[in-house]
């Protein structure tokens, strides 16, 4: 008789040991399928969320119809789809001024701003700055005086170095140096950076 009871128990075990492999085994099998599914609804969120928008934008007095997403910052736009590669790609963090742009008028570091919230703006790169074949004046004296050497800060130094002068202050060379100051050059050519901005502001030429 007790051995007909230990028999009944060890089956009744067994029995619930098998149900609960049967599960384990079953969300196993379903865990990566949810997660998986989970997933794919979060990456078409995503995907949603940064569509591409239209969008018309003018850039040196040229109007241009853009698809972009609302991540794409200008300084990308200008490099990567407009080929527009004389604003260069420095740290990327607003650290060096490499990629300095006018935006009405005003310096921006076009790698922090966001190309679509420029629409109704009028942006300028150093592409811009020149009427034709005739250089812009600080373009000029950046010559005149070797303000470059590699020349890879050298468009960002010329639109800082125009904003300086239209905003005024570049009535000394210590003004000067203070208001390029977010502007890095590897090379070390600042001396020669401040007397061309100097000798432009001096010369009283329309920038």
């Amino acid at each position: 008789m007790d051995i007909d009871k230990n028999k009944d128990k060890h089956q009744e075990g067994r029995r619930d040991f098998l149900k609960k492999s049967s599960l384990l085994t079953a969300f196993s099998f379903t865990a990566p399928l949810v997660t998986k599914a989970a997933k794919s609804n979060f990456d078409e969120r995503i995907a949603n969320f940064f569509e591409a928008q239209k969008v018309t934008l003018s850039i040196n007095k040229k109007s241009y119809a853009l698809q972009i997403e609302p991540r794409v910052t200008l300084l990308d736009l200008l490099r990567e789809k407009l080929h527009l590669s004389g604003t260069k790609k420095g740290c990327d963090h607003g650290q060096c001024g490499a990629c300095t742009v006018h935006v009405d008028g005003q310096r921006v570091l076009s790698c922090l701003s966001l190309a679509i919230m420029q629409e109704g703006k009028e942006i300028t790169t150093i592409e811009g700055i020149s009427d034709g074949r005739q250089l812009h004046p600080l373009q000029e004296a950046f010559i005149e005086h070797d303000g470059f050497q590699c020349g890879y800060c050298t468009p960002g130094q010329i639109m800082s170095g125009i904003s300086c002068i239209r905003e005024g202050h570049a009535g000394t060379e210590d003004d000067i140096r203070e208001y390029m100051s977010g502007n890095i050059c590897r090379c070390g050519a600042y001396s020669n950076i401040v007397k061309a901005i100097s000798d432009v502001q001096k010369s009283g030429k329309a920038v």
